[in-house]
């Protein structure tokens, strides 16, 4: 067989500068917060800069600029020219994309080619398409004369920053609402790059505020009673914690928690177009996808040649260098997350599964892990009930349609769902069977901006993108809301 050794294709640091420490956003500019954390770069475990924590004085300033700006300028701004904001907002984005995918892949350690494709475009695009939604919001589907709910506090992961930021931003300033916004622990760098977009913007003072900070700072933000509408994304352990926390008050909320998809492959299915899309369900930004499809459910009679295409098509991916252009898989983003991995895969050899990763050289430095499938797997094994948010898939069979979509609802999670299959009317009636949010066919991870994206169950309330996302930030007396 032959093979091809890639040279370095490294992507330039020059085009990003990073401060040696941030303070948080408020009210339109910069202010020096008390305590600081390090922001490591985790594929080399460099110190990129030292970001603020956020306390409750933080806190409450941001919720106050954001109240102040929402009552007296946001709000009452005309929806048309809220919109131009957001398409200058969008503009800027796509005009300095190379520096936020650097900094993106610097920060998280996906591969640039992914912050630079995927996550830089999309996150504009959000912005493009809520630009579009701000003057008409009669026709998102609350009721005549809907109006935003106030301030809107959001608290982002670190799989995707700056997607995510875009998700929760662009829907709640369409809508009218001003935001303070908590990104990630170990992923602050591009919300705070977001912010100087926000400065370059002209927005007004107030209408967006970032604030730094690890999860005692989330509970600050979540319990401020100054806030009047939560958005979250992350685990849903914590996902729980807020909605006991909100319970006894008013605020309204969006939850987009935890998944563990399956990815059902039918006996009729494309073998070589499903192993590119079960490869992309999986190792896509390392397997740090709520919505990954980690559970590969394959029809009996074409099981072992799947299996086999799909281990050569996985001894082809290339680990390294983040900032490699050449690069498939990336770093683990943290210390923590890559010890989870490591521990859940470890009760997939003692439950007597059987793990197989293709020969790579991992770099002595930083956080890593071989991509990695186990199979021999049953619905007992842990690695198939609990999510491991990591590059490793479970792979189980199925002999019969009803079988695998008993065998793929047997979760608490409902986030996502893949079929595979050359018969739209078996891909139809699996879709109807199945308990998930959302559903590829033939393909996966696809996201459009005006499409919704959430789930069932423990993945979450709510949805977001989309017109269903947008009303999620809208209230109306004619929807039954004071």
């Amino acid at each position: 067989m032959t093979t091809f050794d890639y040279a370095p294709a490294l992507e330039s640091r020059s085009i990003v500068t990073i401060d040696s420490s941030y303070g948080h956003f408020i009210n339109g500019v910069f202010v020096e917060g008390k305590n600081h954390f390090a922001s490591i770069n985790p594929s080399n475990e460099e110190v990129l800069s030292q970001i603020s924590l956020a306390g409750s004085d933080d806190i409450n300033r941001a919720v106050s600029a954001a109240r102040v700006a929402y009552e007296a300028t946001w709000s009452k701004m005309p929806g048309k020219e809220r919109g131009k904001y957001l398409y200058r907002i969008a503009r800027i984005m796509q005009e300095r994309a190379r520096e936020f995918a650097v900094l993106e892949t610097l920060d998280n350690g996906k591969p640039i080619r992914e912050s630079r494709d995927v996550d830089v475009p999309l996150a504009a695009a959000h912005f493009f398409y809520h630009a579009g939604w701000a003057d008409k919001l009669d026709y998102v589907g609350v009721g005549h004369s809907p109006r935003p709910h106030g301030v809107a506090g959001q608290i982002i992961p670190w799989n995707f920053p700056l997607l995510m930021l875009a998700w929760k931003v662009a829907p709640a300033l369409a809508a009218g609402n001003t935001v303070v916004l908590k990104p990630a622990e170990s992923t602050s760098l591009t919300a705070l790059l977001f912010a100087q977009v926000c400065q370059q913007a002209e927005l007004p003072a107030g209408v967006v505020n970032i604030v730094t900070g690890d999860g005692s700072s989330g509970a600050l933000l979540v319990n401020h009673p100054g806030v009047d509408k939560i958005a979250f994304t992350g685990s849903t352990e914590v996902g729980k914690a807020i909605a006991r926390a909100i319970a006894p008050t008013k605020k309204k909320a969006t939850l987009e928690l935890g998944g563990k998809a399956a990815n059902i492959v039918f006996d009729d299915a494309p073998i070589d177009e499903t192993v590119e899309g079960i490869v992309n369900g999986i190792f896509f930004n390392q397997g740090h996808v709520c919505c990954a499809g980690s559970r590969l459910l394959l029809q009996e009679n074409i099981a072992e040649q799947t299996i086999e295409a799909l281990k050569v098509r996985m001894a082809k991916i290339r680990v390294g260098n983040p900032l490699d252009k050449n690069t498939d898989l990336g770093a683990i983003n943290s210390s923590e997350q890559l010890g989870k991995i490591q521990s859940l895969s470890a009760t997939g050899d003692q439950e007597g599964a059987q793990r197989w990763s293709p020969e790579c050289v991992l770099p002595e430095k930083g956080y890593w892990f071989p991509p990695t499938i186990f199979t021999g797997v049953t619905q007992a094994h842990r690695i198939a009930r609990e999510e491991i948010f990591g590059p490793v898939l479970s792979v189980l069979t199925f002999r019969t349609p009803a079988e695998a979509i008993e065998k793929a609802n047997n979760t608490p999670y409902g986030l996502s769902a893949g079929i595979w299959s050359e018969k739209g009317s078996r891909i139809l009636w699996a879709a109807q069977q199945l308990r998930a949010g959302v559903i590829w066919a033939n393909t996966f991870n696809k996201f459009e901006p005006a499409s919704p994206f959430g789930g069932y169950k423990e993945s979450g309330w709510g949805r977001e993108g989309g017109r269903h996302g947008l009303a999620a930030y809208l209230t109306s007396d004619e929807n039954g809301d004071n």
